[in-house]
């Protein structure tokens, strides 16, 4: 395989101004930190929006907000208008934009086209990508490739965590020795470098998935069913043990980073891997070390506690991160998500609830029967030293007894309710119905952190996963 020097970062832009993920969202900062560098704005230097609006909405291009023009390709966060004019550090370059038809090579020598982009962030683009043949890349198209310019840093990161760790075969077998149906982690198909115009792009080829759960959550009047959740869980334990086993640890686990497959909306991927963290390098752990310049690095709300302390992320931290998930999930709050601007305030709240965990379901489940499973959970999960293994079979034993202890069983359904009145309640999913749940999610790409309220409600997702392909 070719050895490729990593890009230089600028300093100026630390850990956490690395831009994230495989759908180029916003870094992983603070919510009173949030700035967005990808936002196009009038008379703003960066690539052009795409030649049609008209052609990206019909490819269902996440970026398209109404109306022509380059105003109606602005992304925007979820932050407060006071926040939007924010100006980020030392920006890296901008990805041009290729023409549908466009060929790269990888590493293997495999030719893929490019079809019509249908997404761009601060520095790269999004394309709908297949293997290279005399036909046009349709809608259907069962990979997506990112772009950068090889200079940027964050998809090299990322390319290190899917060479590593993503490779089909090296899936397969893991699926294969340990029983199960699937596993959430994307396949990784390809990478390369391409030269266009005088300069050179990195890019690498993905897998296509569907609807984020964070979209799903807020129609759900932000709950989901207590057998979704643990159902959620018990597949998303699966993951966290395939990477920890393979020396990386997420350390962002929620629900806009964890996609459903379109052609089996039953199954969830967790996606993002831009700052995954390799903590086991050759099977040696880091070791424990508080630096005050990397506290709270993470999703506020949801990080773990070593990492409000500045420590590198850890399985426990993992763990812990999908504890918080669940609470949220199935109550529709956290304790401390009243006051995100205080990281230090959110931080002091976790850590009194982590030796209060019967106060936290208290706090959070005031009038509902407690889910008893995930106390037990997280009192589990507070015991584990920062370098231990956890025994994940274990922890999926609790969520096992969970779903009897309300009459179901691990079934592989996630069974995403609508809620009614406040209260969830299970479906009958006929024809008619499935045909409904495909048609409302069949259209975009969407940005998985940063979507504003005008773009929920014109743009819908489109699905990327396929899971009969496998590139010649």
């Amino acid at each position: 395989m070719q050895w490729e020097r990593p890009p230089p970062i600028p300093a100026a832009l630390g850990r956490r101004r690395k831009e994230r993920g495989p759908y180029l969202r916003s870094p992983r900062l603070p919510r009173r930190q949030s700035q967005w560098e990808g936002s196009i704005l009038p008379g703003a230097e960066g690539p052009a929006p795409p030649p049609s609006c008209e052609s990206a909405k019909a490819a269902g291009s996440s970026y398209w907000a109404g109306g022509d023009g380059p105003a109606a390709w602005v992304k925007m966060p979820r932050v407060k208008a006071a926040q939007a004019g924010r100006q980020g550090p030392a920006k890296r370059r901008l990805a041009e934009q290729f023409a549908a038809g466009e060929i790269v090579t990888d590493l293997s020598k495999k030719e893929w086209k490019l079809g019509l982009p249908i997404g761009q962030g601060g520095f790269g683009c999004i394309y709908l990508a297949d293997t290279n043949s005399s036909k046009s890349v349709g809608s259907d198209a069962p990979c997506v490739v990112k772009v950068e310019p090889s200079d940027n840093g964050p998809l090299f990161t990322e390319l290190k965590f899917y060479q590593r760790a993503a490779k089909p075969e090296q899936i397969q077998k893991w699926i294969r020795t340990h029983k199960l149906k699937y596993l959430g982690v994307p396949k990784y198909w390809g990478s390369g470098l391409h030269d266009k115009n005088g300069k050179s792009y990195r890019f690498m080829i993905m897998d296509r998935f569907g609807s984020d759960l964070q979209k799903i959550y807020e129609a759900n009047a932000r709950r989901f069913s207590r057998k979704t959740v643990l159902q959620l869980s018990l597949r998303i334990l699966d993951i966290l043990e395939y990477i920890h086993e393979h020396e990386y640890v997420h350390g962002d686990i929620k629900a806009s980073n964890l996609l459903l497959s379109y052609k089996n909306p039953d199954q969830v991927y967790l996606v993002d891997y831009g700052l995954a963290y390799r903590y086991c390098p050759e099977g040696v752990h880091k070791e424990y070390k508080e630096d005050p310049k990397r506290c709270h690095d993470g999703t506020l709300e949801f990080t773990s506690i070593d990492a409000h302390n500045g420590v590198a992320p850890s399985r426990r931290g993992d763990l812990e991160i999908l504890g918080y998930c669940m609470v949220q999930w199935l109550s529709g709050h956290l304790p401390w998500e009243d006051n995100l601007k205080d990281p230090n305030y959110v931080r002091d709240s976790k850590i009194r609830y982590r030796e209060d965990i019967a106060g936290l379901m208290d706090k959070c489940f005031p009038e509902k029967n407690k889910p008893g499973e995930i106390a037990k959970y997280l009192e589990t999960v507070k015991l584990l030293g920062y370098t231990e293994k956890p025994l994940y079979q274990n922890l999926r034993d609790i969520l096992l007894q969970g779903l009897k202890a309300i009459g179901s069983k691990d079934d592989g359904k996630l069974d995403l309710s609508v809620v009614e009145n406040g209260d969830l309640k299970a479906k009958t999913v006929t024809k008619k119905r499935k045909k409904e749940k495909e048609e409302s999610t069949a259209s975009s790409v969407e940005d998985m952190e940063c979507s504003s309220a005008q773009t929920e409600e014109t743009i819908q997702t489109l699905h990327f996963f396929s899971p009969q392909y496998k590139p010649n």
